[in-house]
């Protein structure tokens, strides 16, 4: 199988081919022109399109299936060569206005969230993605080739530039080296050119791998999937809490090099009667008391066979409330995609399940060949 062209940054492509210039001319022309073949790619020699032809490949990942939100959200599913699967989500933030005159007063803002792994290892209780355990780390041009491929799909230019959140099946922190150097090629200037503060990295909480992170200094927004206030729970939906405890956790945010106009993220997913309640409000203040945060309220998107349930709008806006009262800045965040497979893992499953069901149905058939 070969190795898709996309793992390589511009510095390391140019190490590979002779004259080293060539490496911006193949940038450009994946990443800016679209190609969907090294052939493509005109003002390249020949010799030099064929070589790369036989070494690499360019796409690492096709569309097996989409869906769409009335929101305007879009899902993924993709394919790998290995024929695994991964999903992605395009958010659309805000859409294309126009004055009276058909003039352009601002642009469709998007934001990908994109997985950086085949399921994953922490194994969190509220997360469908964990039901299927892990399989591998993806590699930087598969983490790379999702926004790129949803570009494409949806007719984005290339110069319209994205936010990225590392926040799909997987855990970044897991998969630290492919994922950094993925933050790298979508940084650099001749390829999509989505800068540091544009990128954020959400983890359920690794904290010996918080600080190489920030000792490497990608310059990247980190957002903490907290979920709970105390051990005991947060024990419960995230086992891997038990190495990593909320105190590990705390200790490694403060010390993350944090851009001094911006704030940390801590996401909380909120379960109906399990984190919904007041008591948890104010032990969150507490917790975070002396950190320059942001808490992200997220309602729980239910999935069939979940233990768990959605909370009410108006306990989330009772805790949001407290909170902000108290000091925090607080936001609910806009469910997005409800109406589609929202939950990580949902298009996958689903994809497996419908599998599933047609060998079933060709069960009598195989079994009279």
């Amino acid at each position: 199988m070969k190795k898709t062209i996309l793992d390589l940054t511009k510095e390391e492509l140019a190490q590979s081919i002779k004259p080293a210039f060539r490496a911006k001319q193949i940038f450009g022309w994946i990443y800016h022109s679209y190609v969907k073949s090294f052939e493509q790619m005109q003002n390249i020699p020949k010799a030099m399109r064929q070589e790369l032809d036989e070494k690499y490949s360019l796409m690492p990942l096709e569309i097996v299936k989409k869906e769409y939100s009335e929101d305007g959200t879009i899902k993924y599913l993709f394919a790998l060569p290995d024929g695994k699967t991964i999903e992605a989500v395009l958010l659309r933030m805000k859409e294309e206005e126009k004055d009276e005159n058909g003039e352009l007063t601002q642009q469709a803002k998007y934001t990908v969230c994109v997985s950086t792994q085949v399921g994953c290892k922490v194994g969190c209780t509220f997360c469908l993605t964990a039901k299927g355990g892990f399989t591998r780390d993806l590699t930087p041009g598969e983490i790379v080739a999702q926004v790129l491929a949803i570009k494409i799909d949806n007719d984005i230019p290339a110069a319209r530039r994205m936010n990225i959140v590392y926040m799909g099946m997987g855990e970044p922190l897991d998969n630290l080296e492919n994922l950094a150097t993925a933050i790298q090629i979508f940084k650099d200037e001749d390829g999509l050119a989505i800068g540091a503060k544009r990128q954020t990295v959400s983890t359920s909480g690794l904290s010996s791998k918080i600080d190489k992170l920030g000792q490497m200094d990608l310059g990247v927004h980190i957002a903490i999937s907290l979920h709970a206030v105390d051990d005991e729970l947060r024990s419960e939906l995230i086992p891997m809490n038990k190495a990593y405890n909320i105190a590990s956790i705390i200790e490694a945010v403060k010390r993350f090099p944090i851009d001094t106009r911006k704030r940390v993220m801590f996401e909380y997913l909120v379960i109906k009667d399990k984190n919904d309640d007041l008591l948890s409000a104010k032990k969150l203040v507490k917790l975070l008391s002396g950190i320059k945060a942001k808490v992200n309220l997220i309602f729980f998107n239910p999935y069939p066979g979940s233990p768990y349930e959605r909370p009410s709008v108006s306990s989330m806006v009772k805790f949001q409330e407290y909170l902000i009262n108290h000091g925090l800045l607080c936001t609910i965040r806009q469910s997005k995609g409800i109406d589609i497979s929202a939950a990580c893992g949902q298009l996958k499953e689903k994809d497996q399940d419908e599998m599933r069901l047609i060998e079933a149905d060709n069960a009598p058939y195989k079994k009279g060949l």
